[in-house]
């Protein structure tokens, strides 16, 4: 990427989430807090899930992999927003725009697809329990993570690739407290409305119907073990509402921001914290907390730590 190909503008200035001081320190203790709650309890469920030769399986490999990418997703945006807050230097350079953008996209698409293929290995599970070492085998899981990661690449390659060669020669702008691509569109010295629906074709209607496959195949999922058994629903429904409330909270931000038609400012900025900085906690609070057999492991790792004679 040439930056004299773009334009003049070589900086952008984060208009932050506030200008009022008392709520900035607010903002500032409340979203430390809440990093490095996120760093250190998804690193607990990807650690414990590599340690843990009974965590070896399949739902754990791709839960392991679900903390380490929402881990990965807070640390693109959050960190910054931290150093803006304390130090109030909102600028970011063009160059660092475009990656933020780019690292945002690549990790959001793989998160899409790794929640369809938690989504798939639930239906194994319960719908096919005695296939479901051989269907879900560690080729599988491997197949289904690369997929993941390829797509994610893929997806954001095509986002930034419409979107590079517009001119950029000023208002810079950008009212929010990271770089993405509705923003970063619309500053551009050019009739972006092709952009925008593209943009809006490819991030909003992807996620969308994303998170409609995922609500159907639960859905379906329900009714497959309803019929065979009406009590195997609410343990199923147990199982089931972890992921249930994951997928909403990851896919309800990410529809809004790019499909809804009325923008409102404040109302994305308090999705984006929704989504860099509450939905990253819920991954190891909902699967560890809950888990039985995560919180028993994480018993074994740390009796064996604190007496390893």
């Amino acid at each position: 990427m040439n930056t004299a190909n773009y334009s003049a503008v070589f900086e952008f200035v984060f208009l932050g989430l506030s200008t009022y001081r008392p709520l900035q320190h607010f903002l500032l203790a409340f979203s430390a807090l809440f990093y490095v709650i996120i760093v250190l309890g998804n690193l607990l469920v990807v650690f414990t899930v590599i340690l843990d030769p009974h965590l070896h399986s399949p739902m754990y490999f791709l839960l392991g992999n679900l903390s380490f990418i929402d881990m990965c997703l807070s640390t693109v945006t959050v960190p910054k927003m931290l150093s803006d807050l304390y130090f109030g230097n909102n600028t970011i350079s063009f160059q660092g725009c475009v990656t933020q953008i780019f690292a945002l996209h690549v990790l959001g698409g793989s998160e899409m697809v790794l929640l369809i293929a938690m989504a798939l290995d639930r239906y194994v599970a319960i719908c096919k329990p005695l296939h479901y070492l051989s269907i879900m085998n560690p080729r599988m899981c491997t197949m289904l993570l690369s997929g993941a990661w390829v797509i994610g690449l893929l997806h954001s390659v095509a986002q930034l690739a419409f979107v590079v060669h517009l001119p950029f020669c000023g208002p810079n702008e950008i009212d929010s407290f990271y770089c993405d691509l509705p923003w970063f569109i619309k500053l551009a010295c050019a009739d972006t409305n092709r952009m925008e629906f593209i943009v809006t074709a490819n991030s909003g209607f992807i996620s969308t119907g994303t998170f409609f496959l995922l609500i159907i195949s639960y859905v379906f999922i329900l009714a497959t073990v309803w019929k065979r058994s009406s009590g195997g629903l609410s343990k199923a429904l147990s199982t089931l509402s972890a992921h249930i409330i994951v997928v909403v909270l990851f896919f309800g931000p990410c529809i809004f921001v790019y499909v809804w038609p009325f923008p409102t400012v404040s109302v994305d900025k308090f999705l984006a914290i929704l989504d860099f900085i509450i939905t990253p906690i819920l991954n190891p609070t909902i699967y560890a907390l809950r888990n039985k057999d995560m919180k028993t492991a994480m018993k074994r790792l740390t009796h064996s730590h604190l007496n390893p004679g």
